[in-house]
Parts: structure tokens; sequence; C-alpha cells
């Protein structure tokens, strides 16, 4: 049986990038907030001789992961691999105090990511089987001025990922975890920057490194999955290679 991959953030970037990567050889349970966005992407899934399923999940909110979990085992019985992947990067200075956009970081990505980890555990700690994967960014080891707040929600992916790598690995629940730190990437993430200033920093940067392409952070989620289950690969970093 093919295993069955759950991935939020899932209707456009690396999300839907790895969809239609994983969609050959895995039955995948795909959520965001945008229902059009995901119905397209199922489709065309569909089309290329994949399996794949949608749910409209919002993962600020626990009981809608919760719900998606539900939904993935009463459609197909099981959760073997579940993809943290939703996020959002509103950077602005400090001195601009944007409260509600540090709450917004704070809500989708790091509740999101702590919600998705506590809806798959369980089950997959009762079957003795699966793997966490949560994407973070290579801004999890370092941080820039306007990037304060959202460099502080992956620092806080990263230890999330490696406290539960730890504690799955003491009560040898054969669970696998994986934090991947991508650096740039050719995404529409930097729409969700409204400091006009900010954005066209971000812009400039993003094209003078030559932005990867979403591809290639969704090869590394499946290199991850593809390894031996006897094996974690624990922390990936990938970047283009002009970024410094």
């Amino acid at each position: 049986m093919k295993k069955v991959v759950v991935i939020t953030g899932a209707s456009s970037g690396i999300g839907e990038a790895s969809a239609k990567m994983l969609a050959k050889d895995y039955q995948l349970v795909l959520a965001a907030r945008s229902e059009a966005k995901l119905e397209s992407t199922v489709e065309e899934i569909k089309k290329l001789g994949g399996e794949a399923q949608y749910k409209v999940t919002d993962v600020s909110q626990n009981d809608q992961v919760e719900a998606l979990a539900k939904f993935a085992l009463d459609t197909y019985g099981q959760i073997d691999v579940w993809i943290n992947n939703a996020g959002i990067m509103p950077q602005a200075w400090m001195k601009e105090k944007k409260v509600k956009e540090w709450d917004a970081m704070i809500d989708v990505n790091i509740k999101g990511t702590l919600y998705g980890i506590g809806a798959a555990l369980p089950g997959m700690r009762e079957k003795k089987s699966g793997q966490i994967i949560n994407i973070a960014s290579d801004l999890a080891f370092s941080v820039h001025p306007g990037g304060v707040v959202y460099s502080a929600t992956k620092y806080a992916t990263r230890a999330i990922s490696e406290g539960l790598r730890q504690e799955v690995a003491a009560d040898r629940d054969n669970i696998r975890v994986t934090a991947i730190y991508p650096g740039v990437v050719d995404t529409n993430i930097i729409n969700t920057i409204s400091d006009v200033a900010m954005k066209q920093q971000v812009e400039k940067f993003k094209e003078a490194v030559g932005a990867i392409a979403p591809e290639r952070v969704a090869l590394a989620i499946k290199n991850a999955i593809e390894m031996p289950e006897d094996t974690g690969l624990n922390d990936i970093v990938l970047r283009s290679i002009n970024q410094a």
C-alpha cells in the first residue's frame, strides 16, 4: 500500500511542488485555506495519474488541524508522513510595531507546526511508524534587521523539530523527524510582506542570489521520505549556490 502523506500549505509554492512530485508514488491529503487552488492542484494530480484529496484548513486553528488528521484517517486509514509546510513571512522593522503580523506569524509558523505534530503523532506512535517533516528556513540559524519575528518563528521550528526527534528516539517509536531549512526560494511568500520598502529589499535580494525553484525543496522532501526507514535524515539546509 502506498504511504499516505499530508501536506499543509499545499496550494502554492513548496507545498504545491511537493504534492506534484510525490503524487505518483504516494496517496496525498492536501490542505490550505484556498479551496479553489486546492481543487485545481488535486485535479491536475489526478490527470497525471496520481491520487489526492484535499481539505480546506487554517493551520492556526487547532480544531481544523485535528479535523484534517481525521479526514486523512477516514479517507485512507492511516497517516505515514505529515509535512508542516504552511508559513507566512510578513517582515518589517521592530520599530513599526506590527503586532497583528507578529501574532499571525506565531499562529501559523509556530502554532501551526505544533498543531500538526499534535494531530499526527498519536496515530504514528500507536502504529510505531511515521515521519514528521517541518519546513523551516535558513533563517533558523541567523537573523537580520526586519526579519526578527520571522527568524524567531523559524528558530522555534528548529527547536521543536530537534526536541521531538529526541523524544521519539528515546521512546523507540520508530518515528522519523526531518527539518528542512531552505534559503531563498522562488515562491509567492514575499506577497505576505505588507511593508513596501521591506518587500522591495527582499525582492532585490531574491533576484541577486538567484532564488531556487520550489521543486528543489520538494526533491529534498522526497529524498527524506525515501531514506531507508531505519535512518532519519534529520536536518537539510539547501540554498542557491550564489547565496552567501
